[in-house]
Parts: structure tokens; sequence; C-alpha cells
């Protein structure tokens, strides 16, 4: 079965979906079988992986119309992709008086695990019925956490729904894949002072790793590309190699 891994920060514009896309571009390049699910209602990772997000409810018709996970699945260079849409904005309501409403992303997902080595998942930008469903139906959890402060502060709201997730016997088997430093300019004051912050709060969870901010990961997003296919050898493709490696054990 897939090892499902949920990409989850409550604050937006942290590099939470640029390092979902790009870590299922490098993974597939790998050779191994990859799926994206976008849990996101802004489709942005959708987008990413070069899917038109306006075609298809996808991932919202498996949750709250039954439809069959595999009939819903995108194929494309860097990956499967199960889509979202705006639709998805609205599932939390619809929900509400749905039968194990929190099983609904796991039960859409245990459909397609066995056809891939990995499923990533682009959480919302925000702790609701969507990030639980999708901390119920992964394996592991990686927070990318830029060196600003609100995403800093995320963490420890993030950890908090992890415990609870797992208190309430949701998800007993949930663990953390650790906290990934993402655009990091290592020339500013802000991000040493807020790296010794993370380090002095977190520093047991936080990976070996980070990811830094570079002209060329910025036109990459540009050109709608990963960094892998645009840059490979850029200051920032360097690192997401080394990331992939440490967290899967998975040589690019």
């Amino acid at each position: 079965m897939a090892k499902i891994i949920a990409i989850v920060n409550q604050k937006g514009g942290v590099g939470k979906t640029t390092t979902c896309v790009n870590l299922a571009a490098a993974v597939k390049a790998a050779g191994k079988r990859v799926l994206l699910c976008d849990f996101d209602p802004q489709a942005n990772a959708t987008s990413g992986m070069g899917v038109d997000k306006t075609t298809s409810n996808g991932v919202y018709d498996a949750l709250i119309n039954g439809a069959e996970t595999a009939q819903l699945i995108v194929s494309t260079p860097y990956g499967d992709v199960l889509p979202s849409s705006k639709a998805l904005a609205g599932a939390g309501v619809e929900m509400i008086n749905m039968e194990d409403r929190q099983f609904l992303l796991k039960a859409a997902l245990r459909q397609v695990a066995a056809n891939y080595d990995y499923i990533f998942i682009d959480c919302p930008p925000a702790l609701s019925k969507n990030t639980y469903n999708a901390l119920v139906a992964a394996s592991k959890i990686l927070i990318p956490v830029q060196m600003e402060a609100l995403s800093v502060k995320g963490v420890s709201e993030v950890l908090s729904v992890m415990d609870e997730v797992k208190e309430f016997h949701m998800n007993d088997n949930l663990e953390l894949l650790g906290l990934l430093p993402v655009m990091v300019d290592e020339r500013t004051k802000i991000t040493k002072q807020l790296s010794k912050l993370l380090g002095e709060k977190h520093g047991d969870l936080i990976l070996p790793c980070r990811i830094r901010r570079s002209v060329k990961f910025l036109e990459a997003q540009a050109h709608g590309q990963s960094i892998f296919e645009y840059a490979p050898y850029s200051s920032t493709g360097i690192d997401y190699e080394i990331a992939i490696k440490r967290m899967f054990n998975i040589k690019i």
C-alpha cells in the first residue's frame, strides 16, 4: 500500500503547494508510482501538475457524490493527479450530516492506494474539516515552514490537531515526518532569528535539510514547471534532491 503524506500548514503562502508538487514530480522521476491528491479548493496543485482545474470536480465528487476514485484521476508526466476544484470549498458543510464524515478521504484513497508507492495530499491553508479528513487518511505529516512569524507559529497548531486526531482514535498510526524549512534566505536577519526560535521550540522535529529560495525556483513556478524539469542543478533543485533522499531514502 502507498505511503500517504499529508503536507500541512494552517498558514497560506508558505510553500506548501509548491513543496507538494515538487516532491511528487521528483519521486515520479525516481521511478516511483505517485498520486498527488489536491485537497485545497484553490486547486493550485492541480494547475501546478498541468491539469485544468475547471474541467472536473475531482476529489469533491469522490467525497460527496461517491464517485469512483480511479475514474477521477488524471495522468501527467509528473505523476497522477486527483484534482481539486472550487466546489471543495463547501464540502465541509455538506459533510456535517454524512456518516463517518472524518473518514471520507481515507475511503476514497483506499480504493486506489495499492496502485501507488506514494500519495501526497496538498491540504488547505486552514485547520478545517477537510484538513482533519486528510490527517485521518495519511500515514505521515510533513509541515513546510517558511521563515516568517505566522508560519512558525502555525506549527504548534498543526501539531495540536495531529495529537487530537490520535487522541480520539481517528488515526492511531499517524506520525510526523518532520518540519521542512522552505523558501529560506540565509542572508537575512529575520531568517536567522526565526530559525533559532523554531529550533528552540521544535528542534528535534526539524528535518536535517532545507529548501533555499532562488531565482530559478521562482522562474520554474512562472513557467508552470517543477524545479527538476526547469533547473535541476539550481540550489533549490539540489535542496529538494537532498530532502527527498533524507525523507524517503530515494535517490533521483
